[in-house]
């Protein structure tokens, strides 16, 4: 597990997406996507950052840059500065051929929680941390994340409230998201660049399969479970080049649901057996997760010209 300094409350976990569809808008999404990295290298920019590309249920391309802070703070600085605020509100936006959003989540440091399968070059929030743990005796049973959170301990972390919509996600406009409290995020990750040849075949024709069969299955019909969005992206270069390098970017009502699928539901079951039953043949995957439970006050989700069912948007009520 990735450690944090005893100096931090927070930190921050930004993804930030251009939608376009079509070969038409691809260059003009690749130049929104490099407006919004160009601006990772300014002061208090994130300390690290992938690439990601994936096509969503309705048939758009998406390209993500996701940015992780140590610090929420010095997130908070770099949002507020000209260049950042400016671009985002630009009335550019709204006029654009493609739609951009940014969905933040900066947990406190007890609301969060890390595992990986590797000590060194930690993807995620794990690279920007301070330091790793030896192995934990929380892991490699039913209900081992949600004691790995801090908060546990003392806090069920059941959510409350609804998500809640400002402005009309239909027609290209501004909208705003707003969380309710514990929603539960979490991004797992799999990485076969390092694998020799025959661990890679293995893993592309045996396990990777299944695994991109639940994924889709939680896209298109996890809402019923709690699933409120699921992206299954592929990690890419500044090129759009696809890396060796995919992860699950999930948003679900609660830890309580995320936790209920991953024990009982056939489509997480049959990746669980796929992969453990060869294991000892892929010993040079990757594998990783992070995952937050947040409180309402530290998400912000927003969408700009995106279609209505992009994100955190689907389920999003209208306040009363």
């Amino acid at each position: 597990m990735a450690r944090v300094g005893e100096d931090v409350t927070a930190v921050a976990m930004g993804y930030f997406g251009v939608q376009y569809r079509g070969d038409k808008h691809r260059a003009e999404a690749w130049e929104t996507l490099r407006a919004i990295t160009d601006r990772f290298a300014l002061d208090d920019g994130p300390g690290g950052w992938d690439l990601t590309h994936h096509i969503d249920a309705q048939g758009y391309d998406t390209l993500v840059a996701a940015g992780y802070w140590r610090d929420a703070t010095t997130y908070d600085r770099w949002l507020a500065g000209t260049e950042v605020a400016g671009w985002w509100d630009a009335p550019e936006r709204l006029a654009a051929g493609v739609g951009v959003f940014r969905e933040i989540l900066a947990p406190g440091v007890d609301r969060f929680e890390t595992l990986y399968a590797a000590t060194e070059g930690l993807p995620g929030i794990g690279g920007v941390l301070d330091d790793i743990s030896g192995q934990v005796i929380e892991h490699a049973y039913w209900g081992s994340m949600r004691d790995r959170i801090p908060r546990s301990q003392t806090d069920r972390m059941s959510p409350a409230g609804e998500l809640r919509v400002d402005g009309d996600p239909v027609g290209g406009c501004r909208v705003v998201v707003r969380g309710h409290e514990n929603l539960a995020l979490i991004r797992s990750g799999q990485d076969w660049a390092g694998a020799p040849a025959e661990e890679r075949e293995l893993y592309l024709a045996a396990i990777e399969p299944t695994l991109s069969e639940a994924m889709d299955f939680l896209r298109d019909r996890g809402q019923r479970l709690g699933c409120y969005s699921n992206r299954y992206v592929r990690n890419v270069d500044a090129d759009g080049t696809p890396l060796d390098t995919t992860s699950a970017i999930s948003y679900w009502r609660s830890l309580d649901l995320l936790e209920r699928w991953a024990e009982s539901h056939p489509s997480h079951l049959n990746v669980f057996v796929a992969l453990l039953s060869r294991a000892d043949q892929v010993p040079s995957l990757r594998l990783y997760h992070e995952v937050a439970v947040m409180d309402a006050d530290s998400q912000y989700y927003e969408y700009v010209n995106c279609h209505p069912a992009t994100g955190l948007l689907r389920d999003a009520v209208a306040p009363a």
